[in-house]
């Protein structure tokens, strides 16, 4: 059986060194994602990239760079990502490093095989 419904999709872009205090950012915004009882968060690590300062970030050995752009996606109800916004605001606020945070509309397709 498939049971299909409306979400919304969180993408938070950040650099791999940005922190809040001694934590990396991306580290906080999962856990604060999961205190939150949000669905799920994943974190991806580009191998290259630049942001609003136009410096190139990359993994090749020639220009290692310990700055490596991420994106982390969570996905959930409309209402819960919203409640989350404002706890993202703050810890992008913290940081003091910023980021860039996208939302789109997206629809959970939930698989149900067996006995889920």
């Amino acid at each position: 059986m498939i049971n299909q419904s409306k979400a919304q999709l969180l993408r938070i872009f950040l650099g791999e060194n940005d922190k809040i205090g001694p934590v990396s950012l991306y580290e906080k915004i999962v856990v604060k994602a999961k205190e939150n009882n949000l669905a799920g968060a994943t974190v991806y690590k580009g191998i290259m990239g630049f942001g609003k300062s136009s410096k190139i970030h990359t993994s090749k050995v020639l220009r290692l760079s310990e700055d490596l752009p991420l994106v982390i996606e969570i996905v959930d109800s409309e209402e819960k990502i919203q409640k989350f916004l404002p706890i993202l605001d703050e810890l992008l606020e913290k940081s003091n490093s910023g980021g860039l945070v996208t939302l789109e509309q997206a629809t959970i397709i939930k698989h149900f095989t067996g006995n889920n």
